[in-house]
């Protein structure tokens, strides 16, 4: 596996690096945003270890526009920024796993192995309920026929309403999934998401396939 470190402290990234090769992968060291948008490092990578903070052209940025171009290669973001809206807002840019700095190598190639086998083990499961198919490696729906990409984070969200068909999924849950931790704190994020999700799978659609449940959450609706 070639693993990207984008990351603009030489000591920090060739301590990573030696980490990873010596777990059997072959690893590259990208120091600014600009050249790793210039090699397309997180099109050409298999996955990508990405500090945001980066000169020239920030990790968000890299990120933001990897995803919205379609290009699906694993992504963890490791960064100074912890709080959980900076968390929040790494995941909502296509994150696939995100670490803290300060942190721990032994967690950081533990996530990296994570990943990696999520990355392989789910390429082609779909999950099928009423007129909705999702392909989760692929991060699409099939609804009636038309196929949409998905956010990680839409996906996720989707896949967690799909295992649950016409049960009410709390926003706790739906945070405890889509981002990794359970928080309740004054945001709409989950509204947010919810919304862009309806907007992609209940084109063309009168009614919505996602019902929202006064003060519990929400529910696929199945028929």
């Amino acid at each position: 596996m070639h693993v990207a470190i984008v990351e603009d402290d030489p000591l920090l990234a060739r301590s990573i690096s030696q980490a990873v090769e010596e777990r059997g992968h072959h690893c590259t060291w990208v120091p600014d945003g600009a050249q790793a948008a210039r090699d397309m490092t997180l099109a050409s990578a298999d996955m990508v270890v990405l500090d945001l903070m980066l000169p020239k052209v920030g990790g968000m940025e890299l990120l933001r526009a990897a995803r919205a171009a379609g290009i699906r290669t694993p992504v963890i973001v490791l960064t100074a920024l912890g709080t959980v809206p900076e968390r929040l807002a790494g995941f909502d840019a296509g994150a696939d796993d995100y670490v803290v700095k300060p942190f721990a190598l032994d967690e950081l190639l533990a996530r990296i192995e994570a990943l990696r086998r999520r990355s392989s083990d789910r390429p082609a499961a779909e999950i099928v309920v009423g007129p909705i198919v999702l392909h989760v490696g692929r991060r699409q729906a099939t609804i009636d026929g038309r196929t949409t990409d998905l956010t990680p984070t839409e996906a996720s969200i989707l896949e967690l309403l799909m295992h649950h068909p016409g049960q009410v999924v709390t926003r706790s849950m739906l945070c405890t999934h889509a981002w990794g931790f359970t928080w309740d704190g004054p945001t709409n994020v989950v509204e947010v998401h919810i919304n862009r999700l309806r907007g992609k799978i209940d084109k063309g659609r009168t009614d919505s396939l996602i019902n929202t449940i006064r003060g519990r959450g929400y529910a696929l609706v199945t028929d």
